[in-house]
């Protein structure tokens, strides 16, 4: 999670980038989209490859805005609980919810214009006495319905960790919210599967017969739809209300058949609420854009023709048995200072991904946010890909040339807050403080500077499992990384709050049981219609049962970050040499909850941001700008430097767990900080931020630096490369096997074993060591897998990559074998048994 500490979330200038005018767009049933000067609004085209790109970035016209007001917190707006049988809905409310609960009336209220009749295709979409229609199911591949199969008792995590039987009544109470909530969604939804698909109801619906435009906003007075299409006129199109909030209106399409909004227009909400009018994009959104000139971002109607429509070629991959994620952000993944694209980012980034071994991509910012420096993190629109980097097309096109090269593509997925925005976000969306979120201190991260959803809300719910259904649906996302999970578990949100892995910090007054329900629905249903996807939690709290499946008491989560290691290196690399204790880097490494997966990393990409320090700076300082030419002198602190990266990642993903990430870049010890385009800020105390005069060139990746073999950034590619690799070909990671034959605080050496490999750390900075006897599980010959003294790494040359090591019965550290090697100082070497092949 970035934390942007004094910056307003209010969007920032961006730099636009669409061209120049080309053509003009109208509808032959509707009036010529024209401004209150008589302007045609001006439909912009960008020819990517096959690919095109629209929007219309006219202005809106003057004659009907209404500039929206400030906007003061009120009371929440209860919607009852109740459907009247007359409505063909549900009798009754879910009981769990009481008066908080808002169920979506989805009986059709909309009337073509030729007598008001329903179509044929309306009717049996909205024709259910359990809300959602069951008559349609997803289908698998192979044409087996999907579903989530039924809650388990819940009750193997006392067996997995007896400990946790003395806090049954939290456990149990927890467990029992959630089957209630998977009984109540069964009853008033029609089950899980169908509750996920609220995309198909909300927001924009396209039929046979036209476009249905709903939006749940209980706190409005009234509602119309406007946009390029209407000329912007808030009386062309007005909205009707159902008893439940929920605001509806169809269009049917031009006599010509063609729909009443030209796909690529921009569209907005207006509404009459209790602080005002408003004009917001709406909550479901597909599609957004800032147009040139304007701060808010525009809702875009994105319907593209057949023909547009990008068709997925490839499958997706199997879920591989350990995972090496790269973590990349589109946008700053150019080597020149600009707005990288998804086409860009296919062509030239994913090759990349695949040849140094890893296996998954993770991708940050992806759901749209008007903020940029936000990281992705200030989300403003949850369905709409980010605009920034090209069409939703074009991403489709990048995940499925990543599913062509073998790669899992996981998507940082934020669920735990939401940007402030008040024009272009879900905050204050119908005039109320407590639509989506918490009212009052309970829905803001007064450090974030963000709102809190509010997950015992049943229409939220909704919402949050769509959104993440939506991604895998769509976009055929594998996977998700949900950031924020600590702070959305607990009401203190982790802030200012030190777990010590006391059971009462987890299961007490201050968890958010709502919240936690809410991840156990979410990982139920992702895992339940997809079993191949794969997800994974940002928690540092260390919540026993995270990383359980639902059925059987837990969280649901696959992996879990573990976020503590990128800390203690951080500690560790502020002392001396001398001070580095080996016991205190194993504790930290293999201090996980047994059973429990964990995704291990040397550092995070907060660390690369301006104001922190990577590994690498921390190791070389402004040594790295200097002296990393390998024709010329090094300095003993680049030497050090080099030497010690290599160490540090081969040992947290040694020993750190059963999957590994990285961040752009670091694999190569990138020497520039991430600073986003900005300008100068005046805070109210009079004090004032200063700016980078909106440059974007400390905002990219300079891959070129790894690339040349003529810098030493070169050798710390190739060794991750090289690391990879070997994980790839032992799979050590997901081993069983795991013993630590010695961690020596004198000679400064840890010895360890996974699955079949040996490695060998010496982190002493002057002694090596010869004749140094290591413990073994195996007989055998054994060679050199791994050598981080190779040249081709930077190192020194000084092992002998073509010896054999035999060897010795004998207990020896606690091991039944043993052998000999030569240790030289601050070098990471791994033996792998001969009968395994060639080394790496």
């Amino acid at each position: 999670m970035v934390v942007v500490h004094g910056v307003s979330v209010t969007p920032g200038v961006v730099v636009s980038r669409f061209p120049l005018p080309l053509s003009s767009s109208s509808s032959s049933a509707r009036p010529l989209n024209t401004g209150f000067n008589g302007n045609s609004s001006v439909s912009f085209f960008l020819k990517k490859r096959p690919l095109s790109r629209k929007i219309f970035a006219g202005n809106q016209s003057a004659e009907f805005d209404s500039k929206s007001k400030a906007f003061a917190a009120s009371e929440k707006v209860l919607v009852p609980g109740n459907i009247d049988d007359d409505a063909s809905m549900v009798t009754e409310g879910p009981s769990s919810f009481s008066e908080e609960s808002q169920i979506l009336n989805l009986e059709s209220q909309t009337m073509e214009e030729n007598g008001g009749a329903r179509t044929k295709d309306q009717a049996s979409v909205f024709d259910s006495s359990k809300g959602y229609s069951n008559e349609r199911l997803v289908k698998e591949k192979e044409g087996k319905p999907r579903t989530v199969p039924p809650p388990g008792d819940g009750q193997r995590i006392y067996e997995i960790d007896p400990m946790l039987r003395s806090y049954k009544d939290h456990l149990n109470y927890r467990y029992g919210q959630y089957k209630r909530l998977r009984e109540e969604i069964d009853k008033f939804e029609g089950g899980l599967e169908a509750f996920s698909r609220g995309y198909e109801k909300l927001g924009f619906c396209r039929s046979d017969a036209g476009i249905t435009y709903r939006e749940w906003a209980p706190g409005a007075k009234s509602a119309s739809l406007i946009g390029d299409f209407n000329n912007w006129n808030p009386n062309a199109d007005t909205m009707t209300r159902n008893e439940f909030g929920v605001w509806e209106i169809f269009l049917p399409n031009n006599t010509d058949g063609s729909p009443a909004i030209p796909h690529g227009s921009r569209v907005k909400i207006r509404m009459d609420t209790p602080s005002g009018i408003k004009d917001s994009i709406p909550a479901w959104i597909k599609f957004s854009v800032q147009a040139p000139g304007e701060i808010p971002f525009n809702g875009i109607y994105y319907d593209p023709p057949e023909e547009e429509k990008y068709v997925f070629k490839h499958p997706q991959p199997k879920r591989p048995k350990s995972l090496r994620i790269y973590e990349a952000h589109v946008g700053m993944s150019s080597t020149e200072p600009m707005i990288n694209t998804y086409a860009n980012f296919r062509d030239d980034v994913l090759p990349r991904i695949k040849r140094l071994g890893y296996n998954a991509v993770q991708i940050m910012a992806i759901q749209e946010h008007s903020y940029y420096a936000s990281f992705g993190y200030h989300v403003t629109n949850f369905f709409a890909p980010s605009s920034r980097c090209g069409t939703p097309e074009e991403l489709k096109s990048l995940i499925d040339r990543a599913h062509e090269l073998g790669l899992l593509v996981l998507m940082d997925i934020v669920h735990s807050h939401a940007s402030k925005n008040t024009l272009d976000g879900l905050n204050m969306f119908d005039g109320t403080d407590a639509h989506y979120f918490h009212s009052g201190p309970r829905g803001y991260h007064w450090m974030w500077d963000s709102r809190l959803f509010n997950y015992g809300s049943w229409e939220v719910l909704r919402y949050l499992l769509s959104n993440a259904r939506w991604w895998l649906e769509e976009y055929k996302f594998d996977g998700f990384r949900f950031d924020g999970v600590t702070s959305m578990m607990y009401t203190h949100h982790g802030l200012s709050v030190g777990f010590t892995g006391n059971y009462t910090e987890y299961f007490g007054l201050e968890t958010d049981v709502d919240a936690v329900t809410y991840l156990m629905l979410v990982n139920d249903m992702i895992h339940g219609l997809y079993p191949e996807a794969v997800t994974v939690g940002e928690d540092v709290s260390g919540m026993p049962t995270f990383c359980i499946p639902v059925q059987d008491g837990g969280v649901g989560f696959d992996y879990r970050l573990h976020m503590a290691i990128a800390d203690k290196w951080i500690e560790i690399l502020k002392k001396r040499d001398e001070d580095w204790k080996m016991g205190d880097i194993i504790y930290t490494l293999t201090n996980r909850r047994w059973s429990e997966k964990c995704i291990a990393y040397a550092e995070s990409h907060d660390q690369a941001l301006v104001g922190d320090k990577t590994i690498a700076f921390w190791l070389m300082d402004k040594d790295m700008y200097d002296f990393m030419a390998v024709d010329r002198p090094s300095t003993p602190l680049v030497d050090r430097g080099i030497a010690l990266h290599k160490m540090i990642r081969l040992i947290t993903m040694g020993l750190g767990g059963e999957g590994y990430l990285n961040f752009m870049g670091n694999e190569f010890g990138h020497p520039e900080w991430i600073d986003f385009p900005r300008g100068e800020q005046r805070l109210s105390d009079g004090s004032v931020i200063p700016g980078n005069n909106f440059s974007y060139d400390k905002c990219r990746r300079r891959f070129d630096l790894g690339d040349a073999d003529y810098l030493r950034y070169h050798g710390l590619q190739e060794f991750d490369q090289a690391m990879q690799h070997l994980e790839e070909k032992y799979g050590f990671m997901t081993s069983e096997h795991q013993f630590i034959s010695r961690k020596d605080e004198g000679d400064r050496v840890i010895v360890f074993e996974r699955g079949d490999l040996v490695f060998v750390f010496n982190f002493h900075w002057t002694s090596s060591y010869f004749d140094y006897r290591i413990g073994c599980s195996k007989p055998g010959k054994y060679n050199i897998a791994l050598d981080s003294d190779d040249p081709l790494f930077g190192g020194f040359s000084r092992l002998d990559r073509k010896a054999e090591y035999f060897t010795n019965d004998g207990s020896y550290d606690g091991r039944p074998c043993s052998f000999m090697v030569y240790a030289p100082c601050r070098t990471a070497v791994v033996y792998a048994l001969a009968n395994h092949g060639d080394d790496v």
